[in-house]
């Protein structure tokens, strides 16, 4: 687009019927854009002009993007449909798993998958030609392989296309957070209880002159604990978090699930308290509440700054009943080491557990090698995997174990060797 002459868009209405598809492409994607926006858009570009290709893509961006989680899809779907051939041909390989070799493997990125889809919607695919005199070639028999929803569990967040996602938060949303309760130091009066109440048994006894009939007994309070989940909403973070949200949601709205309450926090650059947005029973309100109040979307990481803003101003709020914690980030973090260290390290001692769930641990050669996980490691509780729903559900047994049932001992020996 660079170097073209500058164009006057009512003498071109080839460009406004482009952008008129471009903009029914983003909304197959996920992208809410009614017939305004689309008038908006061909405004912003007869304004701005046709000239430079960043002036066009950021024109189109202002009319059409209004979250930050949106410029991903955004930015596919540009590249796409405003042509790169070599980058169709690799989306087209996405589309078409069964034309594989042609192009070069590699998983798709964020938004790849779900651009692909809205452009490539209502494409007929043929299946490729049998030469004649040449029988079909069967490499994989499909009818032994498991079932849709089994393939969904362990497929990758950020290779989901929009109606896996949509069909992962429904499988989510059932995934049941089990709870052990605590035991309290205080008693209560149980007739069946194991502690003996000498004072309620010389009182009843007093009551019949003096006579002892029977022994009164109390036993243990129990209550239940909270959950506090940190979320990291960077860049590197914004699919994983947008799903373990959803997660969190069912958490807090779900019925006779235990937990006593349910508190979430997002940070990046920045620490967002969003536990009054979990509290919303419609979860796609609550979360487009919370993204709103979130202004560090898909931006940087100091992990450390944001961990010393919540054990200063939240620690003893949200911690003092012996809340369990999910500390949910790729632990990627440009600070210091050594003040990560600390505020993890003061974290956990504030809380009664406190759990790591870090996407990373999904690759067999992960080590924890970078300087932030390094300093992270050796105070968490349990180390967990979260890139999947198998992952989310195996977190979610481990959230009714004392251990954890977590990868940090092998990963502890991996760090000191």
């Amino acid at each position: 687009m660079e170097g073209l002459p500058e164009l006057e868009i009512p003498e071109h209405p080839r460009l406004v019927e482009n952008i008129t598809w471009f903009a029914r492409a983003l909304r197959k994607a996920g992208l809410p854009i009614g017939p305004g926006r689309v008038i908006e858009a061909v405004r912003a570009v007869e304004a701005a002009g046709f000239t430079s290709r960043a002036d066009f893509y950021h024109a189109l961006q202002a009319c059409f993007v209004n979250r930050p989680e949106q410029r991903a899809v955004f930015a596919q779907v540009f590249r796409l449909y405003w042509r790169d051939p070599r980058y169709m041909e690799h989306m087209m390989s996405l589309m078409l798993p069964s034309v594989r070799g042609a192009q070069e493997e590699r998983a798709a990125k964020a938004g790849e998958k779900r651009a692909a889809e809205a452009l490539l919607d209502g494409v007929e695919r043929e299946a490729p030609e049998i030469a004649e005199g040449e029988e079909e070639l069967i490499e994989i028999d499909a009818r032994a392989t498991a079932s849709a929803e089994e393939r969904l569990k362990t497929l990758d967040f950020e290779q989901m296309s929009t109606a896996e996602v949509a069909e992962a938060k429904r499988v989510i949303a059932r995934i049941a957070l089990p709870v052990r309760p605590l035991v309290s130091r205080r008693t209560r009066a149980d007739a069946r209880g194991r502690l003996a109440d000498w004072r309620a048994t010389m009182r009843a006894a007093l009551r019949r002159g003096g006579e002892l009939h029977d022994f009164s007994t109390r036993n243990r309070r129990q209550r239940w604990p909270d959950l506090v989940a940190l979320c990291d909403i960077s860049g590197s973070m914004s699919q994983y978090s947008r799903i373990v949200l959803h997660f969190l949601h069912a958490a807090a709205n779900a019925k006779g699930a235990g937990w006593a309450r349910v508190h979430g926090f997002t940070f990046g650059t920045r620490l967002t308290n969003i536990t009054r947005h979990l509290a919303t029973r419609d979860v796609d309100a609550a979360l487009s509440a919370a993204g709103a109040e979130a202004q560090d979307w898909e931006g940087g990481t100091r992990i450390g700054d944001c961990l010393h803003a919540f054990n200063r101003d939240w620690s003893r709020r949200v911690l003092s009943r012996g809340a369990v914690v999910l500390l949910i980030t790729d632990g990627l973090d440009r600070g210091d080491p050594d003040r990560l260290a600390r505020e993890v390290e003061r974290l956990a001692l504030s809380a009664r557990r406190l759990i790591w769930v870090n996407p990373l641990l999904r690759w067999d050669g992960f080590a924890p090698r970078a300087a932030g996980i390094a300093a992270m490691l050796p105070h968490v509780t349990s180390f967990r995997a979260g890139h999947n729903i198998a992952s989310l559900e195996a977190l979610a047994q481990a959230l009714g174990r004392e251990d954890g049932g977590g990868e940090k001992a092998r990963l502890m020996r991996l760090l000191q060797g």
